[in-house]
């Protein structure tokens, strides 16, 4: 069965509940009558954080982690990271309103409708299934939306003001050819990691840093004794992930924050790190599975051939572009309706020759002949890469309009000059992107008024992780 958790739209946390002001709870008491306030757990500048919302949102976490078998710290250490990504919730949703961050309901239909495909369900069977994983279908649209509404304020803040220069480019071309970063190519390697931070504040003092250091040696420590990695990445992270075991995902070689980039490839799997110091505070990172590529490559005479190879895709797609006369939503059915005829058995091509607003490639079927990474937007390119050969992607947006994309092969081809440029400018954007995107949340929580009234854990988040349920790796 497919869990909630697998189902959501990126790669990044699950969203959950915030409300934005205390409620008076009403209910039966011992004589049928009665009333309680519910506490307040967290002040946020002008919001709040209730008991009940926090215990819901543990509630569910304890089933996620049940599922994935990962073991439960102990309920307060659960508590106060549940809270704290409450509160970055809570923050997030905040900055949206004050930069004109919107999601109508048009874009959010669209998303879980997107959603329930990719899955191969029906919006009915979707719904059914996050239902049994006990979340209300309007609890689940309104994390989606919260997704929605972070990924648009991080392109409204960040990814749009990321700038390359044609230095930053020959500089990372000259590292890659001397060996120095495995930053790009790898022969289409994937690596799964994951990671504990330890962080440190900013402007920290240098007591702070060495607390923190501490801290990270300790649960250093407690890793190469055989403890889970993932129970102390509950327990001890202050990464955005702690909650999922540190779980980063999968990352292609360009993708590795830059802070693991020359350390990921030199581990072998189910290896971890020594601690790792970046302005954010202490980390470990842990290689849990590599997929794809050549793993011999770095063995082999000819790794330096291997790794200039890339995987090159040829495709085709119709594109139609919004105007006044054409809505998002109104461009997205048009695509579901061509698709649906094309899965039907009408010929790809000719509805490409009729309906596309690309008039280049219209005119050839839709075709785009082969193209290598880093030629296309980035979100063309995700699409894409979810497909087998003769599949045809759900309606999806980039910059350009709405597109629906078939793969029709792939192959192994050495990247022209230009593709590789584009692709390491690409791979240095989305690097830069994802490190300015943490510090502009740390930004974000550094400079909000923040009141906890969790009762203090004096069990300092290591030595609680151990004295847990003290599950060894294998």
């Amino acid at each position: 069965m497919i869990r909630m958790h697998k189902l959501l739209l990126f790669p990044l946390l699950l969203v959950l509940s915030v409300t934005v002001r205390a409620e008076m709870t009403f209910g039966p008491g011992p004589e049928g009558t009665g009333h309680t306030l519910d506490a307040i757990v967290a002040v946020v500048n002008d919001d709040v954080i209730t008991r009940r919302e926090l215990d819901v949102a543990v509630a569910q976490i304890e089933r996620q982690l049940q599922q994935k078998k990962v073991p439960i710290p102990a309920r307060p250490i659960v508590e106060k990271q549940v809270l704290e990504r409450l509160i970055l919730t809570q923050l997030q949703v905040r900055a949206a309103e004050r930069n004109g961050v919107t999601i109508d309901d048009a874009t959010l239909n669209a998303a879980i409708e997107t959603l329930a495909q990719r899955n191969k369900m029906t919006l009915t069977q979707l719904r059914q299934t996050i239902e049994k994983d006990g979340v209300s279908f309007a609890q689940f649209r309104d994390d989606i939306r919260r997704e929605l509404l972070s990924a648009r304020l991080r392109q409204k803040l960040v990814d749009s003001q990321i700038q390359i220069s044609e230095q930053d480019v020959e500089s990372l071309q000259a590292q890659i050819g001397s060996g120095q970063s495995a930053a790009v190519g790898s022969g289409g390697r994937e690596y799964h990691i994951a990671q504990i931070l330890i962080a440190v504040p900013e402007n920290a003092s240098p007591t702070q840093i060495e607390a923190a250091k501490r801290q990270a040696s300790e649960v250093l420590a407690q890793l190469r004794k055989g403890i889970d990695f993932r129970q102390l990445a509950v327990s001890a992270s202050s990464g955005r992930q702690a909650l999922e075991g540190g779980d980063l995902g999968w990352r292609s070689a360009d993708q590795l924050p830059t802070l693991f980039a020359n350390v990921v490839p030199k581990l072998r799997p189910g290896q971890f790190s020594e601690l790792i110091r970046s302005p954010s505070g202490f980390h470990i990172v842990k290689l849990l599975e590599i997929r794809g590529g050549a793993a011999e490559a770095s063995a082999s005479p000819a790794s330096t051939d291997k790794a200039a190879l890339i995987t090159q895709t040829h495709a085709r797609h119709i594109l139609l572009r919004t105007s006044a006369q054409r809505s998002d939503e109104e461009a997205r059915q048009k695509l579901t309706q061509l698709r649906e005829q094309i899965e039907n058995g009408q010929e790809f091509a000719a509805l490409a020759r009729v309906n596309s607003d690309d008039k280049n490639s219209a005119a050839r079927g839709g075709d785009l002949g082969w193209t290598s990474p880093g030629t296309m937007v980035v979100q063309f390119e995700q699409e894409m890469a979810k497909l087998q050969p003769n599949q045809i992607s759900p309606p999806f947006k980039t910059a350009f309009g709405w597109h629906i994309v078939q793969v029709l092969e792939r192959r192994q081809g050495s990247a022209p000059p230009e593709a590789e440029r584009a692709r390491i400018r690409e791979a240095l954007m989305r690097r830069r992107a994802d490190e300015e995107w943490e510090l502009a949340l740390r930004r974000l929580r550094d400079e909000a008024y923040i009141e906890v009234r969790l009762a203090p854990d004096a069990t300092p988040p290591a030595a609680a992780a151990a004295a847990a349920t003290a599950t060894k790796t294998p």
